[in-house]
């Protein structure tokens, strides 16, 4: 186990840097200058002068080699991710990309853990139940409405959700963030599609565990029949879900644009847009930083929970 946790972060390092690499590569051969005022072209004195304090005065290779740290600067040191520095912004005046991270990253993240467990609870039961009730009623109307759930798009079902509850009811707030009761309604709009995922994928994966020997050898035995759902059925059938809530994860915690749009919350997924719209190289790299360090973490945790989960599963 703890080599193969260490190579799995020597690979977080490497996926880290090609990430970060590509990101800043592509963004600096974008058409379009962060330097620009008033989406007018500066002269040309501004800009040079702009592309030597921010060390993006050299070529393209160069100017990402200083970036990583890997090479020094204009003033002579290493200063870079790799000695933890994000840089500052381009388009916001004396901010680090480290302070908006630090302030955008905490409301992403409690929203994407609050989709998450919704997510997941409410789509583990249902696709249980859908399973342990196959072909009945309570099966076809739970598939159903995953499939209403995962055809509908979330900037749809987010203002049907603020009509309702919001403007016609007034149980809970329009928009911004004011404390739990506005994170409701853009936790259920998140988090509405994936549960849909996740009871078609527990369904089908359960389904699939009930017709197998050992269940069948369980009711020999004479086991419960919730003895044997929770303890031998489930325990097999929700890898394929644990194996799908590694990226999933990720993507909740770094937050979802749509959603932090419609409910008017300042989480990551604007910067990261505005990052790529405004050329601010430094940030737009600094996010791809925080989402590459989620995702690879959170399918090492994966995979760590498949060997807990089942033990014949060998991580090496």
């Amino acid at each position: 186990m703890p080599t193969f946790i260490l190579r799995r972060i020597l690979a977080l390092v490497f996926v880290l840097l090609v990430a970060v690499t590509a990101t800043f590569c592509l963004l600096r051969l974008a058409p379009g200058n962060p330097f620009a005022l008033n989406e007018k072209q500066s002269s040309p004195e501004i800009i040079a002068a702009q592309e030597r304090k921010f060390d993006l005065d050299r070529s393209i290779p160069s100017q990402c080699a200083r970036y990583l740290g890997v090479m020094r600067n204009n003033e002579g040191h290493f200063s870079g991710l790799l000695q933890g520095n994000l840089k500052s912004c381009l388009k916001f005046k004396d901010r680090t990309v480290m302070e908006l991270i630090s302030q955008a990253l905490p409301v992403s993240a409690i929203l994407g853990v609050s989709a998450l467990l919704l997510a997941t609870t409410i789509g583990v039961w249902l696709g249980s139940i859908a399973a342990v009730r196959k072909n009945t009623w309570l099966d076809s109307a739970t598939m159903l409405g995953a499939l209403v759930a995962i055809s509908v798009p979330t900037f749809v079902t987010g203002p049907a959700l603020v009509l309702v509850f919001s403007l016609w009811l007034g149980w809970l707030p329009v928009g911004g963030w004011t404390g739990i009761s506005s994170l409701i309604l853009p936790a259920i709009t998140l988090a509405g599609p994936f549960i849909a995922y996740i009871a078609r994928l527990t369904r089908t994966s359960m389904l699939e565990v009930l017709n197998q020997d050992f269940v069948r050898t369980a009711h020999a035995k004479g086991l419960s029949e919730k003895r044997v759902l929770y303890k031998h059925v489930l325990k097999v059938g929700i890898l394929p879900v644990v194996s799908f809530l590694g990226p999933l994860a990720a993507n909740l915690l770094t937050g979802s644009l749509i959603i932090e749009s419609v409910f008017s919350l300042p989480g990551m997924g604007g910067f990261f847009v505005n990052s790529v719209l405004n050329r601010d190289v430094f940030l737009c790299c600094g996010s791809v930083t925080i989402y590459c360090t989620l995702l690879v973490g959170m399918n090492l945790f994966v995979d760590i929970a498949y060997k807990w989960l089942d033990p014949r599963i060998r991580l090496e």
